[in-house]
């Protein structure tokens, strides 16, 4: 199936639009996943679905035509900045009743109770954080970025990156010891985690 996935991306390259809805079936799977993972780490109360979620990405995704697709592992990481953006069009709209950037295909009125307070707070938090992280450290501020929308794994984010396991590490480190201290403490959002103590979350010991 991977296989087929990185000849139907290589056709979408093309502008083919009849590729991309066929690779539809084979992602959404993991897709679904993805968003899952990322809701769950959301506390109780948060109420966008996964389905809503994947919806959006796609519809971004799409949009996208004059993207080369580089393969499955490309694919996914558009897809993780693909539900930053989302995530963040839902969390401005809890806190100002108002899009930022592309509106997203749901009623603001629907949207301002998906995400608690605390949560669109620290997710903008975080947004804003990556920001100021990629004007020096724009590897990390990536790093960051498909793992946590993502869930992306180190060797899946080497392969989309162009990068080894270990260089993903050092950079991932490097961005979890700045967002430490960039971020107020009061900032515990929940990171996915990839087994060991050194990915733990930026503020978490270790």
């Amino acid at each position: 199936m991977s296989t087929e996935i990185t000849e139907l991306l290589g056709q979408a390259s093309g502008g083919n639009r009849e590729a991309f809805d066929r690779l539809v079936p084979l992602v959404y799977d993991e897709l679904r996943e993805m968003a899952a993972a990322r809701l769950r780490n959301e506390r109780a109360g948060h109420t966008l679905n996964a389905t809503a979620l994947v919806h959006e990405a796609y519809v971004r995704l799409v949009r996208q035509d004059r993207v080369e697709w580089k393969g499955r592992a490309h694919f996914f990481a558009l897809a993780s900045q693909a539900m930053r953006r989302i995530l963040m069009n839902y969390a401005e709209a809890r806190n100002t009743g108002k899009r930022r950037g592309r509106a997203v295909h749901v009623d603001v009125d629907s949207v301002a109770g998906s995400i608690a307070e605390r949560q669109a707070t620290e997710l903008l938090a975080l947004d804003d954080a990556l920001k100021d992280l990629e004007k020096f450290n724009e590897r990390g501020a990536r790093v960051v970025e498909y793992r946590f929308f993502g869930g992306l794994t180190n060797d899946e984010i080497a392969e989309a990156m162009g990068l080894s396991e270990a260089t993903v590490r050092r950079s991932w480190r490097a961005a979890r010891a700045w967002l430490r201290d960039a971020l107020d403490p009061s900032v515990t959002l929940s990171w996915p985690q990839h087994g060991s103590g050194q990915d733990a979350e930026p503020g978490a010991a270790g």
